[in-house]
């Protein structure tokens, strides 16, 4: 285990006792290969963790999640299969699991665990797939994996009913489940440069959607419904898709969903928010 040297000079002892004190322990570009010994004095005090953009890679993940919470034995079998201890449903506090821009290729089905998790960001690894037990995180409202390699995503993502954001932008995906309309309070999804070429039906039970964006996909069309049954939707980005803004003007539902759209972009204005150079963007390639 390698140690951390503070940029700020301070002592072990106070990193510690800082990080004690807040629940935070924010290592980002720190260059880590491993994870500082000093964390595994923190055992369940850590509420937030952010080590985005070192050169962690699965195993040391793994390695962490033994020293720092559990401190159980994980045996790590010649062809690489992972078993780790039920004793991982301790992780009782984490809220914020930040493991952006490392070189994560697998994660652990024990993942699941974390069911305190509110925030997950995954973004920048080399992650192939997400475990079927991610449907156990009922209190996660934010995932983000974009920027991996995921060729599909769980079933089993229906099951995450409070979650409101959804990035699985730049993957592989070449379609989304029919279970990610049981997404019940989700508000914003976003799957930009993938291989998607149809959408479930399902989306168009996702009432509280604000927010769609599916650019530089191989869309053309979307289900008949969508801007009938998805009446909190302002937005709707596809550029770079087959699918033209005639046919969305067509469906049914078109005149609410713009007069939506417009009143969005009139209260931007009103707030002063910066608006793109092309003003209100028609969401498609005209």
């Amino acid at each position: 285990m390698g140690c951390f040297l503070s940029k700020n000079g301070d002592t072990k002892a106070s990193r510690i006792a800082r990080w004690r004190a807040t629940g935070i322990v924010a290592l980002r570009d720190s260059k880590l290969k491993t994870f500082p010994d000093e964390i595994i004095k923190l055992d369940t005090s850590v509420r937030t963790l952010d080590l985005t953009h070192n050169r962690i890679d699965k195993w040391f993940f793994i390695l962490f999640l033994y020293l720092a919470y559990i401190l159980v034995k994980i045996s790590l079998i010649q062809r690489g299969y992972v078993d780790i201890p039920v004793e991982i449903n301790k992780l009782i506090n984490v809220q914020r699991l930040v493991l952006a821009e490392n070189f994560i290729e697998r994660l652990p089905v024990s993942l699941g665990k974390l069911q305190s998790l509110k925030l997950m960001n995954l973004d920048g690894n080399r992650i192939t797939s997400l475990p079927d037990e991610l449907d156990q995180l009922v209190r996660l409202e934010r995932l983000s994996v974009s920027r991996n390699l995921l060729a599909s995503l769980p079933v089993t993502i229906g099951s995450l009913r409070n979650l409101v954001l959804l990035n699985v932008s730049n993957n592989k995906l070449q379609s989304l489940p029919e279970s990610v309309g049981s997404c019940s309070s989700l508000e914003e999804l976003q799957a930009n440069d993938n291989l998607i070429e149809d959408l479930p039906s399902s989306v168009c039970n996702l009432s509280h959607l604000k927010s769609l964006c599916l650019d530089n996909n191989n869309v053309k069309q979307t289900p008949l419904n969508l801007l009938k049954d998805c009446k909190a939707l302002q937005n709707i980005s596809l550029h770079g898709n087959p699918i033209s803004m005639d046919q969305l003007q067509q469906m049914e539902g078109f005149q609410e969903f713009e007069a939506r759209r417009k009143k969005k972009f009139d209260k931007q204005i009103d707030s002063n928010v910066m608006i793109g150079s092309k003003g209100l963007d028609e969401g498609v390639d005209l």
